[in-house]
């Protein structure tokens, strides 16, 4: 990957990608989970740590088989089975993992396999004149011919744990990269005549692994149609399914309209007959119905209500609140801040720490000064007050129920209810003034 960061916590879908696999896991609901780590052990640690998750150290790193011996040191006594998966294989689905699982609580060695088009750098799949499953062969080891073979082995393996045990203990580095291979277990149980199954995947984008960061980004690309297609499929529509990023979940009502080019990150949800337009980016956002967010809108920790219009070219930052029916307009910023319903700031506007009234109207040009240099100070603005253009309300400040500014004010001290409040200087105007011109310059 040529990162600082740790192969399995480069992000995919806005995870890190060893987080897809534990999910998969998860759902088999195993009575201990471990997790082998290595270089950068600490960083993945304090990404992944859950309670229910115990990490062990591979320290140097000798191969996978040496990885599940580590393992099988912190897992419970010998019942049950192991299943044993890779961290950079996020696609493979729970269900394949229970079939695996299932195969290993019936006394069988069972691997994961698939028939990919192209095998190379992968472990192939070696089997006898009846199909049976004879070795698994790492490519470094094959020969021409088993280089020929298009069955590849994914990484995923289980079986019963004391067999696994018994397995892996008599594992040798003979071979060219002097590992230890978890693969070579399948010939020492076919040796001992045990039972061995492969799995064949269904489809092998499904057992796609990552080893830099164009495997990465194609992965991307499977997992975000997959998250498309299952969002058309439930009544969402898309303008282009190819051209949505989710990061995340998403969770859309009925008639919910996507264009191109929109970024969805954390726990995005949209009520029925929101329309996002082209180019937005939301994270962590709830979407009251019928509301439109328009084009080159950023919207992250806030929650808008029904029947507002933002944007284009919004911003709203986190703990913003819009109520039902209000507008916020190009270039306008809320941050921290409850706006009332039917309230619009049409234009060009920063309203930050404030409790904003039902229908006020904010003028264009105004910024609610929240800063002192040192603590944010709140504004208050009563409901149906009019905010004329390019005013300053400068906080701690409370403008009244039904007040008017005038264009061009600074306001620091609280405005009454019903009343006119303006804060200019005088006009002047200099007569004879002359404005200086440059003088020639000398030739």
């Amino acid at each position: 990957m040529h990162s600082a960061r740790p192969k399995v916590l480069h992000p995919l879908a806005g995870r890190p990608l060893v987080a897809h696999v534990l999910d998969a896991v998860r759902e088999l609901s195993p009575r201990a989970l471990v997790l082998v780590v290595g270089h950068g052990g600490d960083a993945v640690r304090d990404a992944l740590a859950a309670p229910d998750l115990a990490f062990v150290t591979q320290d140097p790193p000798r191969g996978t088989g040496d990885a599940v011996r580590v393992a099988l040191a912190a897992l419970p006594d010998d019942d049950g089975v192991t299943l044993v998966v890779n961290g950079d294989c996020p696609l493979i689905p729970a269900a394949t993992f229970a079939a695996l699982s299932d195969l290993a609580a019936a006394g069988k060695l069972a691997v994961l396999t698939a028939h990919v088009s192209d095998p190379a750098g992968l472990g192939r799949v070696v089997r006898d004149i009846r199909g049976g499953v004879q070795a698994i062969v790492e490519e470094k080891d094959a020969t021409p011919a088993e280089r020929a073979i298009a069955e590849i082995y994914t990484g995923a393996m289980a079986a019963p744990t004391a067999l696994l045990r018994r397995f892996a203990s008599r594992l040798d580095d003979d071979n060219a990269q002097r590992e230890f291979y978890l693969t070579a277990v399948v010939a020492t149980a076919v040796r001992e005549s045990i039972a061995v199954e492969a799995h064949v995947a269904a489809d092998e984008t499904d057992v796609l692994g990552v080893n830099d960061r164009a495997q990465l980004a194609a992965i991307e690309r499977i997992v975000q149609l997959r998250t498309a297609d299952a969002l058309m499929r439930a009544g969402t529509t898309l303008a282009d399914p190819a051209r949505i990023d989710i990061r995340g979940v998403l969770r859309c009502g009925r008639d919910v309209r996507i264009d191109v080019g929109c970024v969805f990150e954390g726990t995005v949800e949209l009520g029925d007959d929101v329309e996002i337009a082209p180019n937005c980016v939301l994270r962590d956002v709830t979407i009251g119905a019928g509301t439109r967010i328009e084009a080159f809108c950023h919207v992250d920790s806030a929650t808008i209500g029904e029947r507002c219009r933002v944007g284009p070219y919004a911003r709203l930052r986190p703990r913003a609140a819009l109520a039902a029916e209000v507008h916020i307009g190009n270039f306008v910023e809320v941050k921290a801040s409850d706006v009332g319903q039917g309230a619009k700031a049409n234009h060009l506007a920063y309203i930050g720490d404030s409790t904003v009234g039902a229908h006020v109207n904010v003028g264009a040009g105004t910024i609610v000064a929240n800063y002192d240099g040192v603590y944010k100070h709140r504004t208050t603005i009563g409901d149906g007050a009019s905010i004329g253009s390019n005013c300053v309300l400068v906080a701690p400040v409370n403008i009244g129920k039904g007040a008017t500014i005038g264009a061009g004010s600074t306001i620091t001290i609280d405005a009454p209810d019903e009343e006119l409040t303006l804060a200019r200087t005088r006009q002047v105007t200099i007569s004879g003034w002359k404005r200086p011109a440059k003088k020639a310059a000398p030739k």
